[in-house]
């Protein structure tokens, strides 16, 4: 543990910001497996519902630097082109 006051507050906020990024990340994956779910029961109809979600969890994660714009772009392509081959 840190003894000058600056640092102990970069702690605090370090540790404030790891919980609050972990939780986006997770609701994110969280939406793309839900996303990869309906696809595997050939639901159409819910996976496109399920789709505009992750969608933009994704696009919240990117904007946040949480994931790369690119892999976002990435996962959500690769989603459509599977929901596409439904």
């Amino acid at each position: 543990m840190p003894n000058i006051k600056s640092a102990i507050k970069r702690v605090k906020t370090t540790e404030a910001r790891n919980a609050q990024n972990t939780t986006v990340k997770s609701s994110m994956r969280s939406a793309v497996k839900k996303v990869e779910a309906a696809i595997s029961t050939n639901d159409s109809a819910t996976a496109k519902e399920v789709f505009a979600n992750a969608s933009s969890k994704l696009d919240k994660a990117a904007a946040k630097g949480l994931v790369h714009k690119n892999a976002a772009a990435r996962k959500k392509s690769r989603l459509m082109k599977k929901m596409n081959a439904l």
